[in-house]
């Protein structure tokens, strides 16, 4: 059995409704990058807690695990750290869905966002900028050798792309400098 697509069962619906995303965390570093294997999807969104409903129709109940509404709206609406899952049965693949928009980036980085072609579909990317920021926090957070190897990936891959004066005066601000200097000396 050939296992699903991530942007076939979690992104293109997303796309078809017209809401606010953008893919960020692994497929991003891969698409900017190097490849490797990944079983999720890191979603950031762009929704109000009045699109909860519309957010879980699109995931029939009968193949997805999706939070109730009023779970995903509490989520929506926290200040920051919001999150919630949705997870495809037959597969055990997961898209992790992170809503809030409190981070000092996350309005340069939707207005920043990349169109792109997966498949013959369209699909929103975080700035790779941003996909290194998200990596360089969830390394912070938790540690885990693949986020700096995926941000080496994007650098080796996509050097002449990605604004690194821009990320040595975000890294500053956010207190991710010492990472930052580690990621590039890999």
């Amino acid at each position: 059995m050939e296992t699903p697509d991530l942007f076939a069962l979690f992104v293109r619906p997303l796309h078809r409704a017209g809401l606010r995303y953008m893919v960020s965390g692994s497929l991003a570093s891969v698409h900017y990058g190097e490849p490797r294997l990944t079983m999720d999807v890191d979603v950031a969104l762009h929704v109000g807690e009045g699109e909860a409903g519309v957010l879980a129709s699109l995931f029939p109940a009968a193949d997805f695990y999706v939070p109730p509404p009023e779970v995903m709206a509490v989520e929506i609406a926290r200040p920051t750290r919001g999150h919630f899952n949705v997870i495809h049965f037959a597969s055990g693949q997961k898209a992790d869905f992170y809503p809030s928009r409190r981070h000092p980036y996350w309005q340069w980085a939707f207005a920043q966002r990349q169109l792109a072609h997966v498949d013959g579909h369209e699909v929103w990317f975080a700035p790779p900028e941003y996909v290194i920021l998200w990596k360089l926090e969830f390394f912070r957070e938790g540690g885990g050798d693949k986020h700096l190897r995926d941000i080496r990936g994007m650098l080796l891959v996509n050097s002449e792309n990605i604004d690194r004066a821009m990320l040595d005066r975000a890294c500053a601000e956010l207190g991710l400098g010492a990472l930052w200097q580690q990621a590039q000396c890999g």
